[in-house]
């Protein structure tokens, strides 16, 4: 687990960074992008999940955004 404080105005500013910012790493095999959570200094216990973590039908994770809304899309990493 690696902590990597940053500062941003709002909630959906910090999600937009954790995004860019998983997404750039998402080809070293040791990051798990889809278990990537942002929270609150003050309020560590509190997470809030940058993508949706369902499970496609080809065992692949969703693509998209945490609670977003239509269809899952598979993502096309390896």
């Amino acid at each position: 687990m690696i902590h990597l404080p940053v500062a941003v105005p709002d909630l959906a500013r910090a999600l937009d960074l954790a995004r860019t910012l998983a997404r750039s790493l998402a080809s070293t095999p040791e990051v798990d992008v889809a278990g990537t959570t942002v929270s609150a200094e003050d309020a560590q216990h509190v997470r809030h999940w940058v993508f949706c973590d369902r499970i496609m039908p080809d065992r692949r994770r969703c693509a998209r955004e945490a609670d977003h809304v239509g269809t899952c899309l598979p993502n096309d990493d390896p």
